[in-house]
């Protein structure tokens, strides 16, 4: 007896021990397939990642060509302006700087050099050339003011012969009944 109650104890371990792998198994299969199906959405989410890239890449490189092209346009334009029609001033009283403003415009000063006109007067200008939808910059603003406030002057800048440098600030005198003379 004692081996009957042995054997349907064993009988049924293993009973229970084939429902359990069958369980595990069949639990298995179940995580694989989870596991497979999770692969393909995560699959799926980075070949999505990687069009999206692919896209935004595309779209970077656009708009870096066609901001590249307005900043050369705006380039050209600075450098052809005293060429083209409109413009108010003798293209050879226009001086190049670039930056921090395009121009400095001595307006006069060619035909003063040239002795094509009676007057000895030249103006100033400090001319900045924008296109499309540009505007000044902080810094070139700063300087706008600067010019309005009458933060101004003009300088010489002496150097010695033993390389020294000495600044003065030109003042004109005025004698009544004279012209004016530069104090330097």
């Amino acid at each position: 007896m004692i081996i009957y109650i042995l054997s349907f104890t064993l009988l049924a371990c293993l009973i229970l021990l084939a429902i359990g792998l069958v369980f595990l198994i069949k639990t298995m299969r179940k995580n694989e397939k989870s596991k497979e199906t999770m692969m393909q959405v995560y699959e799926e989410k980075i070949r999505s990642l990687i069009g999206n890239q692919h896209q935004e890449i595309q779209s970077a490189r656009k708009e870096s060509v066609t901001k590249s092209r307005s900043v050369l346009r705006g380039k050209v334009a600075e450098q052809m302006a005293p060429l083209l029609p409109g413009f108010h001033y003798a293209a050879a009283d226009a001086r190049f700087m670039g930056d921090p403003i395009d121009y400095l415009v001595c307006d006069g000063y060619s035909a003063l050099r040239d002795n094509t006109e009676q007057s000895n007067e030249v103006h100033v200008v400090l001319l900045d050339i924008k296109s499309g939808k540009a505007s000044l910059s902080s810094s070139q603003r700063a300087i706008a003011q600067a010019v309005e406030a009458g933060r101004v002057r003009f300088e010489v800048v002496r150097v010695d012969d033993d390389g020294c440098i000495n600044i003065k600030q030109w003042k004109s005198r005025q004698k009544k009944g004279a012209s004016c003379h530069a104090q330097i």
